[in-house]
């Protein structure tokens, strides 16, 4: 597997070594030595699958106290993943950093601990799976404007389709706010 470090401390993009043929393909999504290796050494307590289908964005999500890594990937489809540093104090607050995952490249992405993370569907239906260093605690969500102008993420879909919570989630100001920061 080849790992690419990109600009946001701590966030790798993960090309597993994908064996096909006129059968179909293989692809090991998870060994916990060459994970550690590459610098994802926590244990994981969940895996999540969620189908969506195209423009459906999810994020930008996180949990406040209990922050969840997550190693994610598309095993159907195509999406926008997208990664926002909201841990004060790093070089790379504020910034984001987004990548193309898709059942053709079949690529993971590492989210660490401390980030906010979403995803907007670009293919006709996508499956996405999480596996996560804690435990989803509903209570402890948080979420940041998916199209906030001070974060200027370029998403490649205009109107995606939200959740209420989405809809209405808090600015980066507002966020920033919160931690007494600015």
């Amino acid at each position: 597997m080849e790992v690419v470090k990109t600009p946001l401390g701590g966030v790798l993009i993960i090309k597993p070594k994908v064996w096909g043929d006129a059968r179909g393909y293989f692809v090991e999504t998870w060994q916990q030595e060459r994970y550690a290796a590459a610098g994802i050494d926590q244990p994981f307590v969940q895996d999540n699958h969620s189908r969506s289908a195209h423009g459906i964005l999810r994020g930008l999500h996180f949990q406040k106290t209990r922050p969840q890594g997550k190693l994610v990937h598309v095993s159907l489809g195509s999406v926008f993943d997208v990664v926002v540093d909201i841990r004060p104090g790093s070089p790379s607050f504020g910034q984001w950093y987004g990548v193309e995952l898709t059942q053709d490249n079949q690529w993971q992405l590492w989210v660490p601990p401390g980030l906010a993370h979403g995803f907007v569907v670009t293919s006709e239906y996508a499956h996405f799976h999480y596996k996560c260093t804690e435990y989803y605690c509903p209570q402890d969500e948080g979420a940041i404007r998916w199209n906030d102008p001070d974060l200027g993420v370029v998403w490649p879909v205009e109107c995606p389709v939200l959740s209420q919570k989405d809809a209405v989630a808090p600015s980066w100001r507002e966020f920033q706010a919160s931690l007494g920061t600015k």
